[in-house]
């Protein structure tokens, strides 16, 4: 078995603990810790689970479930994780959403056969689960910014960070909606601070010119 790195003291209190820290610690049997350990995770993995499913299978599965699920078989399994840094641990809970976002897809679209075509209207995706996803990301309302994005400005970010490859999207959300500094977005992705640089560099250049706009709320 891989041995853990050292971690914070026994009597340490969650909240004051790194992402490193409470892996270790949850690795160790602290639920809270591995409960404040998934909710940093948590707005990473309904972006994928929106990345994941089409606007119609939206429609039928929805993607916070899908979340929720995840948890559970990451609290039933995670004696079997063996890795050691966070990175390890996003590609670890990365890997069990997919297979479940599959599963879904399997259990709500191949084995029935109604028509997705007749539940989508447009109101349903302008008012459905896509604003849905923004308001229930962490720091989505209270962004540097200060910024409440709403509406139509929801689904064009939306369809833009979806258009984005998978890192400078996380790297946008975890900077811009989460409001994190560079070194915790360096140890939440396990990448250095000069990647990190270039990711939101990269990802906001290729938003900038999909909005089209200097009056974007994202700068």
């Amino acid at each position: 078995m891989t041995s853990l790195p050292p971690g914070p003291p026994a009597d340490s209190d969650p909240t004051s603990m790194s992402t490193a820290q409470l892996l270790v610690a949850s690795q160790r049997g602290d639920n809270e810790a591995f409960g404040r350990l998934l909710d940093q995770y948590r707005g990473y993995l309904l972006m994928l689970a929106h990345r994941y499913l089409s606007e119609r299978l939206r429609r039928r599965i929805d993607p916070l479930d899908l979340v929720q699920w995840t948890y559970l078989e990451a609290k039933r399994d995670l004696h079997q994780f063996r890795g050691t840094t966070p990175a390890e641990f996003a590609a670890w809970l990365r890997g069990m959403l997919k297979h479940n976002v599959a599963s879904a897809v399997t259990r709500h679209v191949t084995t029935q056969k109604r028509s997705l075509k007749r539940e989508v209207t447009v109101g349903d995706l302008k008012q459905g689960s896509d604003a849905a996803w923004i308001q229930q990301m962490p720091g989505s309302t209270t962004s540097p910014s200060g910024v409440a994005i709403r509406g139509e400005a929801v689904l064009e970010l939306l369809n833009a960070l979806h258009s984005l490859p998978e890192t400078q999207a996380e790297a946008i959300r975890l900077r811009y909606m989460e409001g994190l500094p560079l070194s915790q977005i360096t140890e939440r992705m396990g990448k250095s601070e000069t990647a990190v640089a270039g990711l939101l560099k990269r990802g906001l250049r290729k938003l900038r010119d999909h909005f089209q706009s200097q009056s974007s709320p994202w700068w």
